[in-house]
């Protein structure tokens, strides 16, 4: 991070937890009166005003003080607690149009106007696509970042994921055998099978694998789609790599499960579920590279 970056934590002030918080220079995200007055507690004990945002819940009924408690505080005034960041979240946004949005929207702007001067933060993602009065001060975008579609059917954005596993044996497989466990999928022809260092226990679903009943999700191999086969194991996923030419597709060779063409919500729709849920299963035992930034 950038040495004048100013990070803001999610989720609320656990009890006992501010002197953590400002000893890292965190700021924590308020939802309460209980953890303002920790806070506030904390910052007198410093002898210093702490900054600290504030969450207000206009709709989602999840994390926040209430639109009403919210402009209680802003009505008190005083130097006990000014927060320097504003904030909400959206509970619709992904839905365009959603009638939820534009009431969020309008409680957000009264509470905004309430606290002059403090910056508000409205848009995730997807609230981004909603034009500029959802911007305020500061956009909060996440799977954006990534390349997935935050509204589906919107226009897609240029994926900047990358997954990319060894393959770690290629073998000969003959027809009418079946591959992986529960013998899920029995092979219509004699097949080559590139088996990728790759299962549930890294964070691939289960979803992703074929079967007798549909096709697996899509691996690119030597410049060629090819659908996986079988269920994923927990170390192990298969691949049918039969039409990929031999000198293509060898031990030690890369398979491309996100990039290349398939992207973050292709994979996602495969598996039932969306985008957001694929890129946060990834687990620590992938080697990460960050580029650019």
């Amino acid at each position: 991070l950038l040495p004048e970056a100013t990070i803001y934590v999610l989720g609320g002030l656990l009890p006992d937890t501010a002197h953590a918080y400002a000893t890292a220079d965190l700021r924590p995200v308020l939802g309460s009166r209980q953890e303002i007055a920790e806070w506030s507690i904390h910052s007198r004990a410093m002898g210093v005003s702490q900054p600290a945002a504030l969450h207000v819940d206009t709709g989602m009924n999840r994390l926040g003080l209430s639109v009403d408690e919210a402009l209680t505080i802003a009505g008190e005034g005083g130097p006990s607690f000014r927060p320097s960041l504003i904030m909400t979240h959206l509970a619709c946004a992904d839905t365009a149009r959603h009638p939820l949005t534009q009431a969020q929207h309008h409680l957000f702007a009264k509470v905004a106007a309430a606290f002059p001067g403090i910056p508000a933060s409205l848009a995730n993602s997807a609230g981004t696509l909603g034009g500029p009065e959802m911007y305020f001060d500061m956009v909060r975008p996440g799977i954006a970042l990534y390349g997935g579609a935050p509204i589906s059917g919107t226009a897609p954005l240029r994926s900047v994921v990358r997954l990319e596993v060894p393959i770690i044996q290629v073998r000969e497989a003959r027809a009418g055998t079946t591959v992986g466990y529960g013998a899920a999928q029995r092979l219509q022809r004699d097949s080559r099978i590139a088996i990728l260092s790759l299962g549930y226990a890294d964070g691939f679903l289960r979803a992703f694998g074929g079967s007798d009943a549909r096709r697996g999700a899509d691996a690119m191999i030597g410049g060629l789609r090819c659908p996986l086969v079988g269920r994923i194991s927990m170390d192990l996923t298969a691949v049918d790599v039969t039409d990929v030419p031999h000198e293509k597709v060898r031990r030690g060779d890369a398979a491309v499960l996100l990039g290349d063409g398939i992207g973050i919500d292709e994979l996602a729709a495969h598996g039932g579920t969306i985008g957001y849920e694929v890129l946060t299963s990834l687990g620590p035992r992938y080697h990460r590279i960050y580029v650019g930034g």
